[in-house]
């Protein structure tokens, strides 16, 4: 005889058991997992007794402490290693870890416009709470190459120098070389307030705690902190801190990307990243590589920068400091962002002590996607200004010794006739921003030079 139920019983009971679990689940506190620290040394925690993954964030709850945040960054065997998102004083072996069971998220949204942030997407500017922000997390995939546009637009940014000569598109992404000293922060400001852009996301990253509000009321003014988003960590937050500054700035560019806007993304600077980041490696247990950084600096370098770009709707036009010192051939910082970019810009000390401002290094500097966003009319006076630019450097020591006789070659004489305008035209007040147009049209009268006699006895 078979003892098989009807299915209309088992339907029943089953609608009946899910009943009682639900009732059950009303009485039932859910506790979440804690650990204990097990060790804490410089920059290093580790904790036993949680399950967690690389990325999570934890919870640190030391008595008679405020909580603190860390971040999981490894495993050895069953003790978690985690690094904190602040100062670890008061850590003991008291302090009990809660993993959050997410990773680290920000705030993203036309709210934050005009507002300063730490690294954690927190404001710090005194003007309240954050309202009507959407979270997102911070560590996201670079958009799929086959569905990002192609760049086609030129990006205006109110610096002659870079609109005329090294033109960059909506999506490029750009490095800026620059020793200490040169009018870097300064640069940053004028695109900040000349760019084409809708939205601007600022990253200061390991900068020094002066140079935060200088940047604010000297290089952004109130117009361009109006439509900026500024995030902070100085150099005396911790390394994670600092590493995580330009991926809460990144996720917030890509929110206002993935709305459709132009963005303009500047990160100030990869250098100081890939330096807390090197902190970072060498304490969870990496092995040095070249000048101390470990594997990890040079896997997160692409990572990070992939994410800027075009997208299947808006773009993220960026540009990233790198600070150099003497020759930047062995620097690995510098040799793998050039690498990975669009171009560079190289500001030049030896420009900025002869006064000129921006010092930009036209021919030492590169935009890859020019040619795809000027008109022939355009890159053509870009080129002859490079090539009377080329040709004026070789006979600088010439000139110098008043060894240089004009008529013998008529480029070398079309360059010692056109340095004055050229110089008027590559330098630029911060504080004077010039239009798009206005920059080619003022190329092309730079460039209209008398042309140089004729070679005595020269064939007719």
């Amino acid at each position: 005889m078979s003892t098989e139920l009807p299915a209309t019983d088992i339907e029943a009971a089953l609608q009946h058991a899910a009943a009682d679990l639900e009732r059950a689940f009303e009485h039932f506190t859910p506790v979440a997992m804690r650990g204990r620290v097990s060790k804490a040394v410089g920059m290093l925690i580790n904790a036993t007794g949680i399950q967690a993954h690389v990325g999570e964030l934890c919870q640190l709850v030391t008595p008679g402490e405020p909580p603190l945040l860390a971040e999981v960054v490894g495993f050895v065997q069953q003790t978690a290693l985690l690094t904190p998102l602040g100062r670890t004083t008061g850590v003991s072996a008291l302090t009990e870890v809660i993993p959050s069971a997410h990773g680290h998220q920000c705030p993203a949204g036309a709210a934050l416009l005009g507002r300063v942030l730490d690294a954690l997407g927190e404001p710090i500017d005194g003007k309240g709470a954050l309202d009507g922000v959407a979270r997102v997390p911070v560590d996201n995939e670079p958009p799929d190459p086959l569905t990002r546009r192609l760049i086609r637009e030129p990006l205006a940014t109110g610096v002659r120098a870079i609109d005329g000569l090294l033109t960059l598109g909506e999506g490029q992404r750009v490095g800026i070389f620059a020793p200490p000293g040169v009018g870097k922060s300064t640069l940053l400001g004028m695109l900040a307030r000349g760019a084409s852009s809708d939205v601007n996301v600022v990253a200061l990253v390991g900068e020094r705690g002066r140079e935060v509000r200088e940047f604010i009321e000297y290089n952004l003014g109130p117009d361009g902190m109006a439509r900026t988003v500024l995030v902070v960590s100085t150099s005396d937050r911790s390394p994670m801190e600092r590493v995580r500054c330009a991926y809460t700035a990144t996720a917030i560019a890509e929110h206002f990307r993935d709305q459709g806007r132009r963005v303009l993304l500047l990160v100030d600077s990869l250098t100081r990243l890939a330096r807390a980041q090197r902190e970072i490696g060498l304490a969870s247990g990496e092995p040095p590589t070249r000048r101390s950084y470990p594997p990890s600096v040079f896997s997160m370098l692409p990572q990070l920068l992939e994410r800027a770009g075009t997208g299947v709707q808006g773009s993220i036009t960026a540009a990233y400091t790198v600070l150099t010192e003497g020759e930047d051939d062995s620097d690995p910082i510098a040799e793998e962002v050039r690498s990975i970019l669009d171009g560079h810009i190289v500001l030049s000390r030896k420009l900025a002590s002869a006064g000129q401002y921006p010092p930009v290094d036209v021919l030492q500097s590169v935009s890859r996607v020019m040619p795809q966003v000027v008109a022939g009319a355009h890159a053509r006076d870009a080129a002859r200004l490079r090539q009377l630019l080329a040709r004026y450097q070789e006979l600088e020591l010439l000139l110098q010794i008043g060894e240089y006789r004009p008529g013998a070659d008529p480029v070398a004489d079309a360059a010692v006739a056109a340095m004055p305008d050229i110089r008027a035209y590559l330098a630029q007040p911060a504080a004077r921003l010039d239009t798009f147009a206005g920059a080619v049209d003022k190329l092309a009268q730079a460039l209209r030079v008398r042309e140089p006699a004729p070679l005595a006895g020269a064939a007719r």
